[in-house]
């Protein structure tokens, strides 16, 4: 299977928010200037200057969902490049992938297709010999990766004292003999000196359970062992027959997640951990907290000219850089962007200004904001507490609305903080009280009903606040709010937990009952008073603002509805069967092809500045047009990252990834790239 790098940087452009996610990070022999970038989605992101700026480089695997923890190239021929990789919601995902020329092109080793690969090594004395880490067992290719065998018992469970290898998070070749191989479980590590015919466990010292996920062998002193583990970090001086765990970090800190070797000078060595780097300069004596106790490191990279510059590859803040052993360092993600985006929005006013609603990015998320259409963002996120933003719109006066994973968020200027707004439960209350609760009979005195009829509405008006103030939801159990819509008489939000609707901009959010249906995903609002719905077991369509739905009767073939909207003339129903269009208000559907794709079509939406459809489909890197009214399609260029959302800015797509951030269409007539 043969994986070509999915974009171009003559069509697009990713222009952030900056940073996110790094997963592992390696240099080429060759040109150490030239550094490779795995991520937790697919894709590999390259740097030709040192690490100082970062484009799309390759997509590999069938989906989004492949982690690239280790990249290793080939030292006596730099052009041969390993990728290894596990997936992040399947166990029998993953795999390992090669490149002969440098990762302009990539096929994936078929001997090893399917296997949840957390560790990759090569051996030092012979670099056609790989060893990888899956959690079904160890396994080995003498032969760059052509053949594989498994060098790990294959009934563990069956045979004495091995019932514990396996699930191996880590692997480490002896500098010196490549049949002497180090393998680190979920349990415990283990050795073999005999190319796998045998294996012992080493225990002794270290704290028994303890997830071992790195191992290294100093080159020059091979005896020397250092393993890293959930229970903090361990040194054998024979071998690995006896560790002693070193002492000097914190227990916030102990859960280390790799260790890397100054190549010059091997008294130094960098921990990476859950509770920032760490650093020794004596072997282990005595260790130093290097960065910020909040940092989570994945990986760590030392140049091999200047030991003193270091790159790092973190959770959500992307990579650290230090020119100077980490006594300093800065972010350095210019170009890079692992950012789940969950909605854009550009300025009512200002065309210029774009704001970006982020998820799974906690304190380092929330909202980002450009006045420079992309070329640099600020984070706006006060007040949020590391909510996901998942849908964001923007009122005319210009404040800002967030649906977040839990309720509905407002921010009245930039720089100021998200307040929560009122959800209720409970519908729409009518504006004047009921006519059984209107006041005394009108023949009573014109004084006496006069004040008897304010005193009856004072006080329903109480019973009604009360009634309100029982039903508000509490910030904390607020439901998911994926999509959010300002309409002209009504604002909606497609909650987890139902429809709410504002008719006070924003004040009170209250249920609007749909069909007795609860879990909605995405609602559109239109001028003419149309309304549209689509939840997780069908769509819904209103005529009059909101006020009333019907069901949406779907062809029997459709298993799942993704959106449904409404453009000049038709209905559109983006679902996991494909697009499907009707022109007689949802009566009947026709399947659309003409160009889109098959499955998975997200949805379809109406440029009105371009006056063509827009599409956008779940496993696509592209955006298709129609200038035709859907009949035919056509696509962009591949983007190389998986696209959620599409729109006309400025004359260019702009469209939000699933995966990373932004990225704008570098042609300057969109039209002319069909």
């Amino acid at each position: 299977m043969l994986f070509n790098p999915g974009a171009s940087a003559s069509d697009w452009q990713l222009i952030g928010p900056e940073g996110g996610n790094v997963r592992s990070l390696a240099y080429d022999p060759g040109d150490p200037n030239r550094i490779l970038l795995g991520t937790s989605a697919g894709q590999l992101f390259l740097s030709q200057d040192g690490g100082n700026s970062w484009t799309i480089f390759a997509h590999l695997g069938p989906g989004d969902d492949y982690v690239f923890d280790h990249i290793v190239f080939d030292p006596t021929n730099p052009a041969i490049v390993y990728a290894a990789a596990w997936g992040l919601f399947n166990d029998d995902a993953g795999g390992v992938f090669r490149s002969d020329d440098g990762g302009r092109t990539w096929r994936e080793l078929m001997g090893v297709h399917g296997k949840s690969i957390r560790a990759l090594a090569m051996a030092p004395s012979d670099h056609n010999t790989l060893v990888i880490g899956a959690l079904d067992g160890v396994f080995r290719t003498r032969d760059g990766g052509a053949t594989w065998e498994r060098i790990s018992p294959e009934n563990h469970m069956a045979i004495e004292n091995h019932s514990s290898l396996r699930n191996f998070v880590s692997v480490a070749i002896d500098p010196q003999n490549p049949e002497t191989i180090y393998a680190g479980t979920r349990h415990l590590p283990w050795k073999t000196t005999d190319g796998g015919a045998t294996w012992h466990n080493l225990k002794e010292g270290i704290l028994d359970d303890s997830d071992v996920f790195s191992i290294i062998v100093d080159p020059k002193v091979p005896s020397r062992v250092y393993a890293s583990a959930c229970s903090g970090i361990y040194k054998s001086d024979n071998g690995a027959e006896v560790f002693h765990r070193v002492q000097g970090l914190p227990h916030s800190a102990i859960r280390t997640r790799v260790l890397k070797q100054d190549p010059q000078r091997p008294s130094i060595v960098y921990a990476g951990t859950t509770g920032g780097l760490w650093k020794t300069v004596d072997g282990g004596t005595k260790w130093a907290l290097v960065s910020s106790p909040d940092v989570i490191v994945n990986d760590v990279l030392i140049d091999p000219r200047n030991s003193n510059r270091v790159l790092v590859a973190t959770d959500l803040r992307g990579v650290l850089v230090s020119n100077d052993g980490f006594a300093h360092y800065t972010t350095s993600n210019q170009g890079f962007s692992h950012r789940v985006v969950g909605a854009v929005v550009v300025d009512r006013k200002d065309p210029n200004r774009l704001y970006v609603g982020v998820a799974n990015d906690k304190e380092q998320g929330g909202l980002f904001l450009s006045d420079d259409a992309g070329k640099s963002w600020r984070q706006s996120s006060r007040g949020l507490a590391g909510r996901d933003i998942l849908s964001l719109q923007q009122a005319e006066n210009g404040a800002l609305l967030a649906g977040t994973n839990h309720g509905i968020f407002q921010l009245a200027s930039v720089g100021g903080s998200w307040m929560p707004m009122k959800m209720i439960r409970g519908p729409v209350p009518e504006e004047q009280p009921k006519a059984a609760e209107a006041g005394p009979s009108t023949a009573v005195s014109k004084g006496k009903s006069s004040k008897a009829g304010a005193a009856s509405k004072r006080k329903a008006a109480v019973a009604k606040t009360k009634v309100a103030a029982e039903a508000v939801i509490p910030v904390a159990n607020a439901p998911r709010v994926r999509s959010l819509q300002i309409g002209e008489k009504a604002w909606f939000a497609a909650t987890d937990d139902g429809l709410f609707i504002s008719v006070d901009q924003g004040e009170r959010w209250y249920v609007q009952p749909v069909e007795e249906e609860q879990e909605f995903s995405v609602v559109n609002s239109y001028d003419d008073g149309t309304v549209t719905l689509a939840g997780l077991k069908g769509a819904y369509l209103s005529r009059d603002g909101g006020k009333t739905w019907t069901s949406v009767a779907l062809p029997k073939y459709v298993s799942g509805v993704y959106s449904l909207t409404s453009t000049p003339g038709a209905l559109w129903l983006g679902t996991a069967q494909g697009a499907l269009r009707s022109a007689d208000g949802g009566q009947t559907w026709q399947y659309m092809l003409g160009g889109l794709p098959k499955s998975d079509v997200l949805a379809v939406y109406y440029d009105s500045s371009g006056q063509r459809l827009l599409a956008t489909a779940l496993h696509s890197h592209a955006v298709f047009q129609s200038k035709d009214g859907g009949q035919s399609w056509q696509s962009t260029p591949e983007a190389g990252v998986s696209i959620r959302t599409a729109q006309n800015y400025q004359g260019r797509l702009l469209v939000a990834s699933f995966h990373n951030g932004l990225l704008l269409e570098q042609a300057s007539d969109p039209a002319s790239k069909f």
